[in-house]
Parts: C-alpha cells; structure tokens; sequence
C-alpha cells in the first residue's frame, strides 16, 4: 500500500477504506455477481439444449423403430411366403433374421432420449474399440465421398474445355485444320 492510504487508515484507526479500495470492492462484487448470472445463463441454456436434442432423439428413435418393426414384419412375410412355396431353409433364415430386426424396433420405439443416450455411453465405455474402428469407418465413407464429389465436378469442367476446342483433337490432324473450312 502506499504511504498515504497507510497513513489514512492508521489515523483513521484502520476502519474506513480509501475511495480506491472501496471501488475495487464494488468493481470486484459486481464482477462476481455478473460472472455468477452468466454462469446460471449458460446451465440454463446448455439445459435447454439437452432438453431439445432429447426430444428429438426421442421422436426419430420412435419413427426409427416403426420403421425397423415394419421391416422385421416384411421379413417374416417374406418367410411365410417362402415356407408356402416349399422352400424351408430360405424361409428359417428369413424369420430368424426378424426376431432381432423386431427387437431392435421395440427398443427404439420405447426408449425415450435419456436411455438411448446412456445406452450409447454405456456401449462407448465398455467397447471404445468398436466406437474408434466405427469412427474411422465412417471417416474413410465421407473422405471417398467427397474426393468422388470433386472428382465429379473436374470431368464436369474437363468436358466443358472439350467442347470449347481447348484439348487438342484425338485424330492427329493439326488444329487449325480441323476448323478451317474448305475453299469453293
């Protein structure tokens, strides 16, 4: 401190505060008290995310399930019909291969967001390999398609300076040959 606030604090028996330690006081207690307010802001907001991606995952994982429940339901037709036609190993693969599809639609269809979310957390945890191997999968997939979109669009731009007379002709004749007209 300096001498001055030092002599005002002993003269004044160290109960007042100079002007500046009472504006760093106030400057420091509304500092906390703002920092405090956009921390509840920000839990408050992440909640209200959460909330809004778990009723989401909760919709589609319903539609999901309706869907895969009507796909194990075309596989067991698909048996019935095959058994009807006298083909019975066909048929058994048929309705075994929709005894998972269906419970694979009950679960999405009854689990809300909260599980399905833990449930993938729980699998993450207990099989971190599969969730890298997966990653990865899924990294090379969207690599392949995007150097196949933008080798799309080079042969797209190659065939326009074709047709433009830009590459010379295949034909081994002179290029000024081929657009020069013949006299008469």
């Amino acid at each position: 401190m300096t001498e001055i606030t030092q002599q005002r604090r002993s003269s004044t028996g160290g109960q007042e505060q100079s002007a500046t330690d009472q504006a760093k006081q106030r400057i420091e207690q509304t500092g906390g008290e703002v920092r405090q307010q956009v921390g509840q802001k920000a839990q408050e907001l992440r909640t209200q995310a959460g909330d809004g991606v778990r009723q989401q995952l909760n919709g589609r994982s319903t539609q999901a399930g309706e869907q895969v429940s009507a796909t194990a339901d075309a596989l067991r037709r698909v048996g019935g019909q095959l058994r009807q036609e006298g083909k019975a190993t066909p048929a058994q693969y048929a309705e075994r291969a929709a005894e998972p599809v269906e419970r694979l639609g009950r679960y999405l269809t009854d689990a809300d967001g909260e599980r399905l979310i833990r449930d993938a957390e729980d699998f993450a945890r207990r099989r971190p390999w599969v969730v890298v191997a997966g990653g990865a999968a899924l990294g090379f997939l969207v690599a392949r398609f995007i150097k196949a979109s933008s080798t799309g669009d080079g042969a797209a731009r190659q065939s326009s300076y074709g047709s433009q007379g830009a590459l010379p002709a295949a034909t081994g004749t002179p290029r000024s040959n081929l657009y020069d007209q013949p006299s008469q």
